[in-house]
């Protein structure tokens, strides 16, 4: 009886047919807040035919064409893959950041930078010349064994260099300790006394520095035996100036004697317009318009708008074994910088007139991506040992001297002198100078990593000259000249040719360059190039990416939807529990299946099947037509 009752009448079927088709249709004519389509293939179907991207419409025109539409899609995905090939591109340019570089002409009334003036003599000879006397008679005896030849001055003191204490405080018993030697190939030898007959073409001069136990040492060799001795000399006359308490007050600041004459724009310069500091090396250095309060202004180019000086550059009182350069030497810089002599300066002959000439250039660089450049100095890992804005040489020579005295335990004399530190001399550190060379060959190739840790300051100024020499005073204007200079500065010039020169220093033209930088790539160029690309690949705009955006949601929500029903509709087929009572019902089961098989699943399929999506299915009067025939 109950196999029977799963039958249904062939009329009551095709009614609870018609009445599901009509069912269907009314929620198919009702349109809800947000609905997604049935089928994957009803969504690419819909996205192909109405978007505006350009070859997506031959996608559904060609489907009944298998070649055509394989061909298009091909195709279609091609483009897809190099037009985001282009944007892989522009997002590793955009992220490289890259700059603009902006070229602009001011025209302005210019500031005048500083400049700085130095004698090239250390100290006056007869000032120092005690406590040079013991290095000068060794000097002299070295020059005589290893090149014969007799420097004829004045030995008053030699009888007592020979009779004096050989003790480790003795300045004989260090420099024994670092002798001058000749130097063949890749040996150290010292010349024979007696071997005159040795050429000496084949030699190479240098010393040798040992560290304190003697089981390292450095040889430091030059192929000029000027510059040998010079050094060696220098070396020896750091440690006896390392050892005076107050070196720098055995010379006091002598302007007057230096320089003759100062005008700026046809004024005459004052006390007030320079300051004066003590260089170990290149002597007394005058800088002028340093004072930030008041500084100098040319307001027209040329050489009448400008500096002019003349000054003195007679060797008279010089160090012989240390200044071996006549004239002054000279340097353009900006104010509030150090004036590094040995990097920026040259060299003014005497008897000539140098008139140098001025162009003012400005960098300014872009910070944080798009450079390495630094705004004041404070992010720089390296501590400022000069009392004087940041710039790359400051950091540089601070940051030598902070491995100086952390690898040596003392300080380089010619840089400043960090706190807690003293300046090195062999009375107190014996190897300091083999120490000092070995860092000093790290520092160049850059092994101390300061080159690296100082970086460029992001606004800079710089001063590009040129220089132009003529002969001064003349040959028929020399006496008087020399005559008014005798009697202004009180001053007896004995050699006229090298007594004197002239130094005129003025802006070439009025204008001054500057050097910007700007973004090469800011967000709107990007996304201008992402549109550029775009059409160039599919011909369209912003709404055919909003399009696609679409699509792809479209896309995951049918995915999470379909997900959704495949789960409950596994829950609603999956197999009942037993029954509590225990019973085994699986040959009744059985037998109902069998003989009711076909009319369970119409029934099962009319009540728990869940409503087909795909939009190709027939309905309406067709369908019905079909069930009739049935």
């Amino acid at each position: 009886g109950s196999v029977k009752s799963g039958k249904m009448p062939e009329g009551e079927k095709m009614r609870e047919c018609k009445h599901e088709v009509e069912q269907q249709q009314k929620e198919d004519e009702h349109e809800g807040l947000i609905e997604f389509y049935g089928s994957y293939q009803e969504l690419f179907q819909f996205f192909c035919s109405n978007t505006t991207i350009h070859g997506a419409i031959r996608l559904v025109c060609s489907k009944k064409n298998k070649m055509k539409t394989a061909f298009w899609s091909v195709l279609f995905f091609l483009t897809f893959s190099l037009m985001y090939w282009q944007f892989g591109i522009l997002y590793r340019e955009y992220f490289s950041y890259p700059v603009n570089l902006n070229l602009n002409l001011n025209s302005d009334r210019l500031a005048f930078p500083a400049v700085t003036l130095c004698t090239l003599n250390p100290y006056r000879y007869s000032a120092i010349r005690k406590k040079l006397d013991e290095l000068d008679q060794i000097t002299h005896q070295t020059l005589l064994d290893l090149y014969d030849y007799n420097m004829s001055v004045a030995r008053s003191d030699w009888s007592t260099l020979s009779t004096r204490k050989r003790s480790s405080r003795s300045l004989l018993h260090h420099v024994q300790r670092h002798p001058l030697r000749r130097q063949k190939r890749d040996n150290l030898v010292s010349l024979p006394e007696n071997s005159p007959s040795v050429d000496k073409n084949d030699w190479k001069i240098g010393f040798v520095l040992c560290s304190e136990n003697n089981d390292d040492c450095f040889h430091q060799a030059y192929s000029s035996g000027v510059d040998a001795v010079r050094e060696w000399y220098s070396f020896h006359y750091i440690n006896i100036l390392a050892q005076i308490p107050d070196a720098k007050a055995l010379d006091e600041s002598d302007f007057e004697n230096f320089i003759y004459s100062c005008r700026f724009n046809e004024a005459t310069c004052d006390k007030a317009n320079y300051t004066h500091f003590h260089h170990p090396l290149y002597g007394n250095c005058y800088t002028f318009n340093d004072n930030r309060s008041s500084l100098w202004t040319s307001s027209l180019p040329g050489i009448n708008n400008g500096l002019s000086l003349v000054v003195r550059t007679e060797q008279h009182d010089f160090i012989p074994l240390l200044s071996t350069v006549t004239g002054a030497r000279v340097m353009v810089h900006d104010q509030n910088e150090p004036a590094f002599m040995d990097d920026g300066g040259f060299n003014v002959r005497p008897g000539i007139e140098t008139s140098i000439s001025m162009r003012k250039e400005m960098t300014v660089r872009l910070g944080g991506s798009y450079s390495n450049c630094t705004e004041d100095g404070s992010d720089v890992p390296v501590q400022n040992l000069y009392s004087s804005r940041y710039t790359e040489q400051v950091c540089i020579r601070s940051c030598f001297q902070l491995n100086m005295v952390e690898r040596c335990g003392c300080a380089y004399y010619f840089y400043p002198l960090p706190a807690g530190a003293k300046y090195c001399n062999y009375m107190k550190h014996i190897a300091w100078g083999y120490c000092y060379y070995k860092l000093l060959v790290e520092f160049k190739a850059d092994v101390l990593g300061c080159f690296h840790k100082c970086r460029k300051p992001c606004k800079m100024t710089q001063y590009q000259l040129s220089a132009g020499y003529s002969r001064w005073p003349s040959a028929v204007s020399e006496d008087w000249v020399f005559y008014m200079l005798s009697q202004q500065n009180k001053y007896n010039i004995t050699s006229k040719r090298n007594g004197v020169a002239k130094v005129n220093i003025f802006f070439e033209e009025w204008n001054y360059k500057t050097n910007g930088e700007s973004p090469a790539f800011t967000v709107v160029t990007l996304l201008s190039q992402f549109g550029n690309q775009w059409s160039l690949w599919f011909g369209s705009s912003v709404l055919s990416v909003m399009e696609l955006a679409e699509l792809i949601l479209d896309f995951t929500a049918i995915t999470f939807i379909l997900a959704f029903r495949w789960l409950h509709s596994h829950k609603r087929h999956s197999p009942p529990a037993p029954h509590p009572s225990g019973q085994d019902n699986t040959a009744f089961q059985d037998e109902t299946s069998g003989l009711s098989a076909p009319h369970r699943f119409t029934v099962e399929a009319v009540v728990t099947m869940l409503p087909t999506y795909n939009s190709l299915e027939p309905r309406g009067p067709n369908r019905d037509s079909e069930m009739g025939h049935e």
